[in-house]
Parts: C-alpha cells; sequence; structure tokens
C-alpha cells in the first residue's frame, strides 16, 4: 500500500476557499427557496442540506480547494470556534423538561449503534476473509486490523479516541492514512443518507410504526415560545447573541485547556475515556453552560434570532465538512472500501433492526447513529436538520460516545486481531 498522496489544490488561500464555501451556501439557501420549476422539482427529491454538504466535497475532489489532509485550517477553525458557539445559541431556548420526556429510546438507539460498530468490524473481516484474504490481511503495522481499530475508535467517539486506537495498535503510516480516508468517506456517506431520510422522517416513522409525538410537543413548545418573543433584532441584539455566544466558546477553551491537562496530570487512566480531550471538555462546557443560560433572561435573546445566527454558524461547519470528502478515494482503495461498507451495514442493520422492535422514531435512529459515527461535530448536524431546537440531543448523545469510544474500540479491536487471517 502506498501512502496517501495531497497534490497542492488550485487554490489553497483559506480566505478564498472560505469565499467560495459561503457563496454555495449561499446559493443552495437561495435556490432552495426558488420559484422556478426545475430547482422546485430538484428541492423536492433532494434536500437543501445535502447540497451544502456534497457539492464543497466535489470541489475538493476536482482539487479546487482542499480536502482532507489538504493543509486548510477551515473545519478546525469551524469544528472548536464555530460550532460551541452554535451549541450555546441553539441551547440558549432548550426545552431540557421536554428533552428528558423523549424517554429511554434515544440512548437504546445510541448503544445499538455503537454494538454496531463493535460487531461490523469483525463480522467484515470475516465476512471479506471468506474470498478475498489479502485485503483484510498483512503482518505486524501493516496489518488492516490494526487500522481498523483506529476507525472503530472514530466511529464509536472521535478523533480522540482514533488517535488513541493508534497509539495502542500501532499501524503503520500507510495504513492509518488510508484508514482515514475509508473512514470519511464511509461516514459521511451514511451521514448522507440519514440527511436524507431525516427530510422524508414521517414515512419512515410510519414504517417503522413510530410514534413521535413526544418530539414534535418539544419542536412545538420551542416553536410557540419563539412566536411569543419574537421581535425584530436590533445591531445591539446581534452583538449580544454573538457576544454570548463566542463568549462561552472562550469560556468553554479556557475550562478545556485546564481540566484536560489536570486530569491527565492527576488520573491519566481516563485517558481511555477521552477525558483527557480539551476538545472533549470544550463541547461539554459549551453545551452544559449554554444550558444553564436557558434558565436565565438571556433565553429571550432567541426572540432576536439566536438560533438562527447558531444555525448559521452550523451551516458553515457543514461546508467544512463535506469539503473533507474526497470522492476520488472511493475508486483508489475500492476494495478497502467494500470492508468499510460492509462494516457501516452491519452497523445500519442492527440499528434498524432495533429501532423497528421497539418503535423508535427515525429521529432516535439518526442522531443515535451520527452520535457515534460523527461524533459532536455533526450530531447536531443531523439532528438540526429534523428541527434546530433538537440539536442539543445529538450532543448530549455524542458526549456519551466519547465517554465509550476508547472502551468500545479496543474491545472492537481485540475481536478483529482475533479473527483477522
Amino acid at each position: 500500500m502506498s501512502e496517501l498522496a495531497h497534490p497542492t489544490p488550485l487554490i489553497t488561500n483559506d480566505a478564498i476557499v472560505l469565499a467560495i464555501l459561503m457563496m454555495i451556501l449561499a446559493f443552495a439557501f437561495k435556490s432552495s427557496g426558488s420559484d422556478h420549476p426545475f430547482w422546485k422539482k430538484f428541492y423536492t427529491y433532494v434536500p437543501m442540506l445535502l447540497v451544502c454538504y456534497f457539492v464543497p466535497s466535489i470541489f475538493s475532489t476536482l482539487n479546487i480547494i482542499p480536502g482532507e489532509g489538504g493543509g486548510s485550517q477551515l473545519y478546525f477553525v469551524a469544528s472548536r470556534y464555530l460550532l460551541p458557539a452554535s451549541l450555546v445559541l441553539l441551547t440558549l431556548s432548550i426545552d431540557l423538561k421536554g428533552i428528558i420526556n423523549l424517554g429511554p429510546k434515544a440512548v437504546i438507539m445510541f448503544l445499538s449503534g455503537t454494538v454496531g460498530i463493535i460487531a461490523g468490524g469483525p463480522i467484515a473481516i470475516l465476512i471479506v476473509s471468506t474470498f478475498a484474504p489479502h485485503i483484510v490481511g498483512g503482518e505486524g503495522p501493516d496489518a488492516i486490523w490494526r487500522g481498523m481499530a483506529t476507525i472503530a475508535g472514530s466511529w464509536i467517539g472521535g478523533g480522540a479516541n482514533q488517535t488513541a486506537m493508534k497509539e495502542v495498535f500501532g499501524p503503520s503510516g500507510d495504513i492509518f492514512s488510508i484508514m482515514v480516508t475509508v473512514d470519511v468517506i464511509v461516514a459521511n456517506i451514511w451521514m448522507a443518507f440519514l440527511l436524507y431520510g431525516a427530510a422524508r422522517s414521517d414515512r419512515v416513522d410510519k414504517f417503522f410504526k413510530a410514534d413521535s409525538s413526544n418530539i414534535d410537543e418539544v419542536r412545538r413548545n420551542v416553536e410557540n415560545y419563539r412566536l411569543s418573543i419574537t421581535k425584530m433584532p436590533t445591531l445591539s441584539d446581534t452583538m449580544v447573541i454573538l457576544g454570548v455566544g463566542f463568549g462561552i466558546t472562550g469560556i468553554s477553551h479556557l475550562l478545556g485547556g485546564f481540566i484536560a491537562p489536570w486530569i491527565q496530570e492527576v488520573a491519566p487512566e481516563l485517558d481511555k475515556f477521552s477525558l483527557t480531550s480539551k476538545f472533549f471538555w470544550i463541547v461539554i462546557s459549551a453545551t452544559t453552560l449554554g444550558i444553564l443560560l436557558s434558565f436565565t433572561n438571556l433565553r429571550k435573546l432567541e426572540g432576536a434570532g439566536a438560533s438562527r445566527i447558531g444555525t448559521a454558524l452550523l451551516y458553515v461547519l457543514i461546508a467544512t465538512i463535506g469539503m473533507q470528502m474526497d470522492l476520488k478515494s472511493i475508486y483508489e482503495n475500492y476494495q478497502l472500501f467494500m470492508v468499510g461498507i460492509i462494516w457501516m451495514s452491519v452497523h445500519v442493520i442492527i440499528l434498524l433492526s432495533v429501532g423497528r422492535l421497539i418503535k423508535a422514531p427515525f429521529f432516535f435512529i439518526a442522531v443515535g447513529s451520527q452520535a457515534n459515527v460523527g461524533g459532536a461535530a455533526s450530531a447536531p448536524v443531523v439532528a438540526s436538520a429534523f428541527h434546530p431546537s433538537l440539536a442539543p440531543v445529538g450532543v448530549l448523545l455524542a458526549v456519551l460516545g466519547y465517554a465509550l469510544g476508547t472502551y468500545g474500540a479496543w474491545l472492537c479491536g481485540i475481536i478483529m486481531q482475533a479473527v483477522a487471517p
């Protein structure tokens, strides 16, 4: 296996790349609201959120803008700065009691997704080894299962868990580079299906015979509250909203920068639960402080468009996630992508089977899956595709994924080592 090459893209200036992403978002929003027959027909079948996600991936695939490993800092900035601010602004008007009343099905679906990832890796190796053992073989650091263990870390928890698995199982640089691509592509393809399904959740819920009344009630309560406090926002309102969002983001970084090293020093064994990850504590802090602010008068900022600004920040993150996906890699490493797709299929089958069994709404299935596979960066993206007020549900489940990620991935890696040819 050869290490993945990253040829220099046509545009490397992040300011210009950001401009392109913002124009893509502007075009998607403008065209989705157009009365032109073509666009009305187009958006009947293609969710607008999917356009915001896939068009940047086309640009990065054509090497116009940087993709995964291309040197752009936009995804880092969006995930570290815009995401926490977005979470704060989306949680300002949260109906915490309503979310608690959603019941245990959300956690059940999340744990079903985790089981699907742990079981899916070994099953994928067993299936492929029956007809092409060389694909999932290898010796020493080049053993494929070692690289797959890092994907398990990413798909149960996130980047911190993936890094932990790289240190634990020691795959070679070549293997790890390819597995990062398999991780990003397969996970994002599944995310695209979830976004597509989110736009048709009513039909999916009918198939599952699911009762989504609790979710609808939370959504209605938030909408009614917003209508009761809505006003024409002034510049002062907008600046206060931004001040709150980015102010709490700064506090979250301060707390993350203090708590993570402190835990690393006094209890390094907690690293296996990602408690030494700064990003983990940034997400925890932003979400917690946002929820606490929902009990204060700052909740009324929702009337001036707090969640609207939060959603705008989230869409910038969506575009930067999209640019991480290189469609050419599917062809260049198709054999390992086949392994990844089988693996993800096991996750999906278990998820849908449990969902059908307990009659879970598609919202819980989608967010439970993405909280595993995508983590805190994209679980709120999928949740907000149903309604912006539901984004915190995705964050809370993703945090659970960080806690379980390293342990679950380690178990998955040990089982894959046992079954590998």
